[in-house]
């Protein structure tokens, strides 16, 4: 098949032109082998040889045959591919055939998922043959190289994080799972551990890092500093507040939408006006999730917990009744337990808009009502349906919906609520140089750094306070810098500025959203540098790819 490089529908090969739009079709680019950055899991049956004397061989591959389905579905479910099976052992990776910003973190609930599988599956195992499995496991990040073609079939060839993986499944005890380096720095902020003694492994020449998961609640695998002065955002902060005088004077709903990249600061800016109307106004919040299972109208989750007072560990009946206290009438909260999963009612969407928006105008009766959603680019199209819903029909209501959203919304709905008057799109742009030392200055207080130093995080950040934060961190973890008498030295370790993990999942996300031919026109730009001249890039790209040089380069 060969996909449309206008509307990205397939085609039957013979085809010239695109069957739903009539664009020209291109002749499918070669494959080729690239390096990829994913997150590896080897897990492994413990004496399981031992199965073998105790089970006949039709209870050994029933055993066996629950247990693989067990730990393969818990792997799907979080995004990851069955590489291989070898033996007892299950090698899965995350990150492949695209890469996403937490593969790392994905790959950590999809280990944790496993060991609670296993104890399941032990459950029956106990009733039924009076025996229970356990096993082990690795979890490691590092570089492959594997078929760039998404539709090839992925096998990715064995290097140093393959190996180590390996080795960290072999060191891990029974029923325990053990991280590698890399995988620790990218989700330490979602996850409990404890360090293991560095680990002697077969094959490396120096002893390794292991930490031992305890578990993995978090839904971030870095934790952004909110407690540091917003720095740069003073016009967009003015914004937002006229924004919200207009929502209490008019008594109208009002939807603005911060865009940036990632890490450019949309949350904390976020966060910094809701601190600023304390007790000027109700505050309710959402978060849009990447994957999972009922994620459609999960941050409408996260605003019934708070308006309720809901707790994590309390009965369903008792949720619904706080459910039923807070709003307006019986009937918006059967609808809304439906659609947070507090009942298995199921009712029809113009139902569930209506409870929704009843159900935030009577939040909004005494004072008015600011609703966070967060990364709403992640959102599902019946949740971006149900705010415009709320734009549209609610009356009398001062409510400010204040939504954050990468550019890749605007890439999958690029009308999204641009005729509505209520409506507002308000970029976050990098910051200036001296906003960005700023930033450094506040997260060492009075310690003061080096003034090359300074430049050269200045320079490679380009005004994201994210990349700021993580250059610097990661200076310091790796003893590049050292407290000394109230001033940051360099150490002998310190070296050339490297990205850190955390930005490079971000980017290599990113770049895995681009078609093919976007990757064969960006990535011989980027050899040539950040200006280059478009014959150049049009002499190094693929024939099939020439002719439209212009577009790809656009996008």
């Amino acid at each position: 098949m060969i996909n449309c490089p206008k509307c990205g529908e397939e085609n039957p090969p013979k085809f010239r032109l695109c069957g739903y739009c009539g664009a020209p079709l291109a002749a499918p680019l070669p494959s080729r082998e690239v390096r990829k950055t994913v997150t590896l899991i080897f897990s492994d049956l413990k004496d399981s040889t031992a199965l073998g004397e105790r089970l006949d061989a039709e209870a050994l591959h029933e055993v066996k045959d629950r247990y693989f389905n067990a730990m393969a579905a818990e792997i799907t479910r979080h995004g990851g591919k069955i590489e291989k099976y070898i033996g007892d052992a299950i090698m899965a990776v995350f990150g492949l055939p695209r890469a996403h910003e937490d593969d790392a973190l994905r790959a950590i609930r999809a280990a944790a998922g496993m060991r609670s599988a296993l104890a399941r599956v032990n459950q029956d195992l106990i009733a039924h043959y009076g025996m229970a499995l356990a096993h082990r496991t690795g979890v490691n990040t590092g570089e492959v190289v594997a078929n760039d073609d998404p539709g090839a079939d992925q096998k990715i060839a064995t290097g140093d994080a393959v190996n180590v993986a390996a080795r960290l499944e072999q060191a891990a005890p029974a029923d325990e799972i053990y991280l590698g380096e890399t995988t620790y720095r990218l989700v330490r902020n979602a996850v409990e551990v404890e360090a293991v003694e560095p680990l002697q492994v077969k094959g490396k020449s120096e002893k390794i890092a292991a930490y031992r998961l305890v578990s993995a609640r978090g839904l971030d695998g870095y934790a952004r500093r909110q407690d540091a002065p917003v720095i740069g955002r003073d016009a967009e902060l003015g914004a937002l507040r006229a924004a919200f005088r207009e929502v209490d004077e008019q008594r109208a709903v009002r939807l603005v939408t911060l865009v940036g990249d990632a890490g450019m600061g949309k949350s904390r800016l976020a966060r910094e006006v809701i601190e600023q109307l304390a007790g000027a106004a109700g505050v309710l919040r959402g978060r849009c999730l990447p994957y999972g299972d009922g994620i459609t109208f999960w941050p409408l989750v996260g605003m019934v917990w708070e308006a309720a007072g809901i707790r994590d560990d309390d009965s369903p009946e008792l949720a619904r009744s706080k459910l039923l206290a807070t709003t307006i009438d019986a009937d918006v909260a059967a609808r809304l337990a439906g659609a947070v999963g507090l009942s298995t009612a199921v009712y029809p969407l113009h139902e569930l808009f209506w409870a929704v928006r009843r159900f935030l105008e009577g939040q909004a009766v005494d004072a008015p009502l600011v609703v966070l959603i967060d990364d709403l680019h992640w959102a599902e199209p019946a949740f971006l349906d149900l705010i415009e819903h709320i734009l549209d029909t609610s009356q009398d209501a001062p409510i400010l919906l204040l939504a954050t959203a990468r550019d890749e919304l605007f890439e999958r709905q690029p009308q999204w609520c641009e005729s509505r008057a209520a409506a507002t799109r308000m970029a976050l742009h990098p910051l200036s140089d001296d906003a960005a030392a700023q930033v450094i200055a506040n997260l060492l207080g009075a310690a003061d750094l080096p003034s090359d130093v300074m430049a050269r995080i200045v320079r490679a950040a380009e005004g994201n306070p994210l990349y700021v934060e993580q250059m610097l961190s990661m200076l310091i973890d790796g003893n590049a810098l050292r407290l000394e008498a109230g001033h940051w030295v360099r150490t002998e370790a310190y070296g050339e500025i490297m990205v850190p993990p955390t930005i490079q999942a971000l980017l290599e996300a990113r770049l895995d959203s681009l078609s093919r031919a976007d990757r064969e026109a960006v990535e011989p730009a980027s050899v040539i540098g950040l200006e280059f001249p478009r014959p150049a890039v049009e002499a190094l790209v693929p024939a099939t790819v020439r002719t439209a040089i212009g577009e790809h380069l656009g996008r």
